[in-house]
Order: structure tokens, then sequence, then C-alpha cells
């Protein structure tokens, strides 16, 4: 529980946390949807070598990286593994109802890499974003919204301390587990159906911690007079600057450059 590390911030003087949280945001999503653009090794290439840029940029420790992707190991071998025993093609290895093939192998590559750099995208830019810099950019970006008449303060504020209480309520997870199990709760043990019933003494408790927290935060952002987003003002006042100008310059090189990968390389899967 402790190895996940999404909506962590990640204190440091990088150039990635100096840029504009708006743009980092709407380059994220541009990246993002990019990586499923990737249908050939050379695209493959480029974009794990863009993501391991991105990292070494962010100036966050390999081992906080590494920690954050431990979680989603289990998702990339179940998907690679299915992707490498249903794949098309003339078997090169066949047991039972199992086949390996060419295909699958190029699939179960390609998807595995996808997925990690996918959650890297994601994590690195909560790692070099404060939840109040994401905040105002998410608000930000969806003003237009306000036209529609939609509370885009309060919506950008709710996304952000749902991301923000997800690395909180996992720590509360844990405790609750260690002090189930110093009470003699075993949940390593024993079939699935006895795996699930061990689990309910850690829901309910989680929930009532929950609703306390949530309770907590209400107050506390009472006692600040806190009103919403009507007639509120920034004490940062965002502005682009020619550094966030030639990092989408860059990013939008890249993102043609895959693009044109589609049409000059064959697909592997």
């Amino acid at each position: 529980m402790t190895d996940i590390t999404m909506g962590q911030y990640y204190p440091a003087d990088s150039f990635l946390h100096r840029l504009d949280p708006r743009m980092k945001i709407a380059l994220s999503i541009f990246s993002m949807v990019t990586i499923f653009l990737c249908n050939s090794f050379p695209a493959l290439g480029l974009m794990a070598a863009f993501t391991l840029l991105v990292c070494a940029l962010s100036r966050v420790p390999a081992k906080t990286i590494i920690k954050g992707i431990k979680p989603i190991i289990f998702i990339v071998i179940f998907t690679a593994l299915l992707n490498l025993f249903y794949g098309s093609g003339e078997p090169i290895i066949k047991w039972w109802i199992f086949k390996i093939t060419e295909n699958g192998i190029y699939t179960a590559i390609v998807v595995s890499v996808r997925i990690i750099c996918l959650v890297l995208f994601g994590t690195m830019l909560t790692y070099t974003t404060t939840p109040t810099a994401l905040t105002d950019a998410i608000e930000a970006l969806l003003k237009p919204l306000k036209l529609l008449h939609v509370d885009v303060h309060s919506f950008a504020m709710i996304m952000t301390i749902a991301l923000r209480f997800i690395p909180t309520l996992l720590e509360e997870v844990d405790k609750i587990m260690a002090a189930q199990k110093s009470r003699g709760a075993d949940m390593e043990n024993g079939s699935i159906i006895k795996r699930i019933k061990a689990v309910v003494p850690v829901i309910i408790p989680l929930f009532v911690s929950s609703f306390r927290r949530a309770n907590e935060l209400a107050y506390a952002m009472e006692c600040r007079c806190y009103r919403g987003g009507d007639g509120r003002t920034k004490m940062n006042v965002m502005t682009l600057k020619s550094r966030d100008y030639a990092v989408m310059a860059v990013v939008l090189i890249y993102i043609a450059t895959i693009i044109g990968f589609r049409f000059v390389f064959k697909s592997v899967m």
C-alpha cells in the first residue's frame, strides 16, 4: 500500500517543476493520447526515450519512480500474458489450448510499454505539480464550461482533493490492517472467500475514517471562510513564459513524428 505514490507531490527544483501547470496538464493529456498511436517498434522506442527524458528532467529519484510503478507490475504482466497467448498467426510454441505467436509476442511488448509510459506520464504530472497549482490549472482549462453554468471551481477542487487523498487513504488502510493483524486477524492465508471476509473489518473502519477526515476538512475550510470560487483571487497568477512555448513546440514535434511513423513503418500489432 505504501508503494502507491499516485497523487503525491515531490518537491524539487527542476525544469518541469517550473513549467506552467496548465501547459503541463494539456501536454500530458496529448502525450498520453499519442501513446495509443504507437504501433511500431521505432515509434515505441521514441515514446520510451521521450518518457525517460521527462523523468530525467523532473529530477525525481529513480527509486521513487520505480516505487510508483511497482503496484501496476501485476497488471502489466497479466495484460502481457493475455496478448502473448491470444495472438493471431502461426504458432511458434503450442501447448494444449495455449499458443505463442510472433504477433502475440510483439503485441505483448507494445502493450506493456504503453501501460508503463502511460502511468509514468500521470505520475510525473502529480510529482511536479503542487495540489494548489493543479487545482488552479484545472479550473483555468475548464473555464469555458462556465458558459454552461458549470461550477468549474468546485469541480476542480473536488478532483484535486480526491487525488490528494489517495495516498492518505492508502496509509490509513495500512494502519487498519496492521491493527487488525495485531488482534489476530489472518488476511494472508486461507481460501479466497476467507480472504474476502477478512477484508470486511478493514472496509468499515476505512469508511468511518474517510467520513471523519472529510468532515474535518470541511470544518477547516469553513473556519478559513471558504465560500467557493466566486470573487476569489489567486495568490500566484499563472503566466505562460518562453520555456512553456519551447516545451510545447518540442512536444508537438514529438507528436507529429509519432503520427508520421504510422505511415512510414509497418504495424506490429
